[in-house]
């Protein structure tokens, strides 16, 4: 796994080992979701929920993002994405959580421009996280979120509104925008 473009341009990324629960995004989604987004990133404030190895949060600061905030339950992940933030020096652009996404949210006061959903598949919580993280967005948020295909998400969640689906396979990406927006 690298990174695709920007100021870390090529390094590669460490993974989590032996993880059932942490499924690093193909590096095509990968490349489908910045696409989609890539005249949204420059200067945002940017949340990676469910973090994993941190990819997505780590691509989004490699494109010039303003920062980053890494949410993970597990010290492993937790870990994994502070190596990675290493050896591509985005330390002072990050700060990393180690926390139940639902207790974070609870507490957290901050507001981003773009959040990265991706929990563990089968834990049936997507939709919950969705909504939750719909508070703590700026008027201009963008939420992506990874699912399986047999996973439906609402058209509409609080103040925001599909506004495109990508398939490959059996991985939807499901992007959100607060209505009113383009």
């Amino acid at each position: 796994m690298r990174i695709i473009t920007g100021t870390a341009r090529g390094k590669r990324l460490i993974t989590v080992a032996g993880g059932d629960l942490v499924r690093p995004t193909p590096e095509k989604v990968k490349e489908a979701i910045f696409s989609s987004i890539q005249f949204d990133i420059e200067g945002r404030r940017i949340l990676d929920l469910f973090a994993g190895c941190g990819q997505l949060g780590i691509e989004a600061l490699s494109r010039k993002a303003e920062s980053a905030v890494f949410v993970d339950a597990s010290d492993i992940s937790i870990n994994t994405v502070r190596k990675n933030l290493n050896g591509t020096d985005f330390e002072a652009k990050a700060k990393l959580v180690r926390a139940d996404y639902s207790a974070f949210l609870t507490r957290c006061t901050d507001k981003f421009d773009i959040a990265f959903l991706d929990p563990p598949y089968n834990a049936g919580i997507l939709q919950k996280a969705l909504a939750d993280v719909a508070e703590h967005m700026s008027d201009f948020g963008i939420i992506i979120c990874e699912h399986p295909k047999d996973v439906t998400l609402d058209d509409t969640v609080k103040d925001f509104a599909l506004y495109r689906e990508y398939r490959f396979g059996k991985i939807i990406v499901s992007v959100y925008k607060k209505r009113g927006q383009d």
